[in-house]
Order: structure tokens, then C-alpha cells, then sequence
């Protein structure tokens, strides 16, 4: 189970948009929202999304039981 506010705060801290975030990740603005929103995303976009936001701790936030 993704922490799904903690994924926002991390986006947001970071200087990223949703739609800015999207992009990068090689997705439309809605397609992100949906998977915030279900959150449920593949194994690529999370290692994008660690990259990318400069994740130290994405155990905690995209395996949280």
C-alpha cells in the first residue's frame, strides 16, 4: 500500500506538479491522478519516481503495509 499523502508532499517539496510529474514519467496528467489515486503503479514508475524526487526512504512509502 502506497502512503499516498507522503508521495504528494514529496512531489510537492520537490518542485513538481502533478502534470510536470507526469510527463516525466512518460504519462498523461490523469493517467498520474488515477494512479495516486488507486495507488497502484509499476515497479518502473516507482523507480522513476525515487529518482526523480530524490526518495531516500520508498519503503516506507510505496511498501507500507
Amino acid at each position: 500500500m502506497i502512503l499516498v499523502n507522503e508521495l504528494k508532499g514529496k512531489i510537492k517539496a520537490k518542485g513538481y506538479t502533478q502534470e510536470k510529474l507526469a510527463r516525466e514519467l512518460g504519462m498523461s496528467p490523469k493517467t498520474l491522478g488515477n494512479k495516486l489515486n488507486k495507488g497502484i503503479f509499476g515497479s518502473n514508475e516507482i523507480d522513476k519516481m525515487i529518482k526523480l524526487l530524490d526518495i531516500n526512504n520508498p519503503i516506507e512509502i510505496f511498501f507500507n503495509k
